[in-house]
């Protein structure tokens, strides 16, 4: 991310309204993060990733630019034809002390 977005992102994260928001995205911006990630990895466009999975390469750029939210069964497709396995935690959130 380029540094002006940063600097405008930190001003918006100031307001309470917007961060609370911006915060409940956060796992959607993972999934999208660890997709476009895994993808890069294995060294696969879209298009060979709709290949292999015969989920058409529009609705992979959907899922990766945030505009469509994939099942479980759509994720295991993708690491299945990215040659992997998905895996979905669950951690303990971090409280601060007080």
């Amino acid at each position: 991310m380029s540094s002006r977005f940063n600097d405008y992102l930190e001003e918006q994260l100031r307001d309470p309204e917007f961060r609370k928001e911006y915060e409940a995205l956060q796992p959607e911006r993972a999934v999208i993060r660890a997709l476009i990630d895994a993808r890069r990895r294995a060294g696969l466009t879209q298009k060979e990733l709709s290949e292999r999975t015969g989920i058409a390469q529009g609705d992979i750029s959907k899922l990766e630019n945030g505009n469509a939210n994939p099942s479980i069964r759509t994720l295991q497709r993708l690491a299945g034809g990215m040659g992997m396995t998905l895996r979905v935690e669950f951690v303990p959130v971090k409280r601060a002390n007080g």
